[in-house]
């Protein structure tokens, strides 16, 4: 349904653009792994430690899910003459909810907080990839219309990665620093702030979240070629 909206040339460039972006990120994300390999241990740490902290930061899993949503729909548009399935849609308005918070998080609260050891790929993870989507959102071909019950299902994520990291942090030692606990971010390390402002930051982001998934779905559901079918058939836009 999407081809009768936008020509086959622009969404084969999108695709393009899906694509490109998709490998920036994940060369971006090669580049911070292999700094972090880099890492001596602290006593009581390990390397294997090393690696799961970094694939427990919300940015990095946040561009994962990005990369894996632009591949998906990048290839789907250049190899099929249909609209993407449900669940593809899903995952695009996930990647998009989840890289806007990771840009507004990033860029509000921990920019310069710790130097970047690549510059450039720390831009394409927590900048320049958050501003595709949205723009990708905007813009690019319209996705499937998801119903409001998406947004639940977009949250659960977060909600469940929170508790994974406030649970797991008591029970690691850091790599750098040998402290008995660890935190991806420092507002959620309790031993910092304590719990009080702690939890308020989980009820602010949780509430952002949702925010933010409620604006992707509702732009997605505006946009999309069943709203624009429905308008049609109603007379409310030109034929």
């Amino acid at each position: 349904m999407g081809l009768w909206l936008y020509g086959e040339r622009v969404m084969k460039t999108w695709s393009i653009l899906r694509l490109t972006m998709a490998v920036l990120i994940l060369a971006a994300m090669v580049a911070e792994f292999r700094g972090a390999m880099s890492t001596t241990p602290a006593e009581g740490s390990s390397m294997a430690t090393v690696v799961v902290n970094y694939f427990s930061y919300f940015t990095i899993e946040s561009n994962l899910i990005a990369a894996a949503a632009l591949i998906a729909a990048g290839v789907w548009a250049l190899t099929r003459d249909a609209q993407e399935p449900t669940w593809m849609a899903l995952l695009m308005a996930a990647a998009t909810t989840f890289m806007a918070i990771t840009g507004l998080v990033y860029n509000l609260l921990l920019r310069g907080l710790v130097p970047a050891a690549h510059p450039w790929a720390n831009e394409i993870l927590h900048l320049i990839g958050p501003l595709f989507l949205i723009i990708d959102l905007l813009v690019a071909p319209p996705r499937r219309r998801l119903p409001w019950r998406a947004v639940g299902a977009v949250v659960a994520f977060p909600i469940v990665w929170a508790i994974y990291t406030l649970v797991r942090g008591e029970h690691v030692v850091s790599p750098l620093t040998g402290d008995p606990w660890w935190y991806p971010y420092p507002f959620l390390n309790n031993h910092l702030h304590g719990y009080g402002v702690v939890f308020a930051y989980v009820v602010g982001i949780a509430a952002a979240f949702t925010l933010v998934a409620w604006g992707v779905v509702a732009v997605g559901r505006r946009r999309s070629p069943e709203a624009v079918a429905d308008e049609k058939d109603a007379g409310l836009s030109p034929a």
